[in-house]
């Protein structure tokens, strides 16, 4: 072998050597300092609050029987209206004509009704002196009663074409609130074309939407009394409220459903389209567990926490079963028992198995015992 090549395996061979010696060993996890809680049994309630909207109990769409040309609105919308009041008017010239039109036709054959009978009132005269036959005081009878129908008709068709011009004003039918207007003057609307909203005077409600997951518990408190309060925007008092009408679908957007709070004149003040909170209050329920809700964390899709076991100081994954929320704590029904130790802070730096230490507060004289009670933060 030359020289040349063994000097460089040498060289090959002390570099390698030079970059095993230079291996350093991986630094083990670091001891977590963690805040715990000890599992205790509780009982808890809770509420949920929705954001709803105040409106009318029933608000209708007002619209013209006829169709036409819209030459006159009388009000705006936020005007409050009474019954009997004037709307708005369409151009009515070719109704009143139609309306001339019939009254002309009932005249014509009021007259061949008169004729008729005078007819009938003779042809009987000479029937019974004998000068004419059954047969033809049968055809006078006839035409008589064919006049008499027809007048009925005309009458009948004066009558529509009359109403038929009085529906070109539109009149309140109720008293309320004007709360959308949806045609202006000089548009042409065919008949039942809504020209302005109304909500009517009376009873209010709260719209609110829930989520899918929280329609069965609405249903079931919807007969309790005093489950559902509403406060209006601006105001103190809460006001109670009875659930009217849970819809039977979801919206298809939102995936919500909506619900009717009925709060009847006690919000009579208050004005439509305004803001208010729902407020649904839980009943209470025993053998709960609170924890903030720091301490859950989401795995695989469901609810998991960590324990701290005492013996080894590690720490392991548990799923639990979540309720609900009442206010910064997280309701569970499920996975835990009483005594074991929750850790409620820094949950997402933590692995199965890691090693882990109780934390101490800084302003703390002594640290806690490993078989003393842990430190509890909420």
């Amino acid at each position: 072998m030359r020289p040349a090549l063994i000097v460089k395996l040498a060289a090959v061979a002390a570099i390698a050597a030079l970059a095993a010696c230079s291996r350093t060993e991986t630094a083990p996890d670091p001891i977590r300092a963690v805040r715990t809680l000890t599992v205790s049994p509780q009982t808890a309630g809770g509420s949920f609050d929705y954001a709803g909207e105040v409106k009318a109990r029933t608000e209708s769409r007002l619209s013209f029987r006829v169709g036409g040309k819209m030459v006159k609105r009388l009000v705006d919308l936020g005007d409050t209206v009474k019954v009997g009041q004037v709307l708005a008017q369409l151009d009515a010239r070719d109704l009143r004509l139609g309306q001339d039109a019939a009254r002309a036709s009932m005249a014509a054959a009021q007259a061949s009704y008169e004729q008729s009978a005078a007819d009938y009132k003779r042809y009987k005269e000479l029937s019974d002196k004998g000068f004419i036959g059954p047969a033809e005081l049968d055809r006078r009878e006839m035409a008589m009663k064919t006049a008499s129908a027809q007048l009925d008709q005309a009458r009948a068709q004066s009558n529509v074409q009359g109403n038929q011009a009085g529906y070109a004003t539109l009149v309140a039918d109720v008293s309320g609130v004007i709360t959308g207007v949806d045609l202006e003057p000089g548009m042409v609307a065919s008949a039942g074309t809504p020209v302005l909203r109304l909500a009517h005077d009376g009873p209010r409600d709260v719209v609110f939407s829930v989520p899918e997951d929280k329609v069965a518990t609405v249903k079931a408190l919807a007969g309790q009394p005093g489950s559902f309060t509403v406060k209006v925007w601006g105001t103190d008092a809460p006001l109670p409220a009875t659930i009217r009408e849970i819809s039977a679908a979801a919206d298809p957007a939102t995936r919500t459903f909506l619900v009717k709070a009925d709060i009847g004149t006690a919000a009579a003040g208050a004005r439509l389209g305004q803001t208010a909170t729902v407020s649904m209050e839980l009943p209470q329920v025993a053998g709960v567990n609170k924890l903030p809700l720091s301490a859950l964390r989401e795995e695989q899709g469901r609810s998991a926490v960590w324990l701290v076991d005492r013996a080894s100081m590690t720490v392991k994954s548990q799923e639990v079963k979540l309720a609900g929320a009442d206010g910064n704590e997280a309701v569970i029904t499920g996975g835990l028992s009483p005594g074991q130790i929750v850790v409620t802070a820094g949950v997402h730096v933590l692995s199965p198995g890691q090693k882990v230490k109780f934390y101490v507060d800084p302003g703390a004289t002594t640290a806690p015992a490993a078989s003393g009670t842990p430190v509890s933060v909420k």
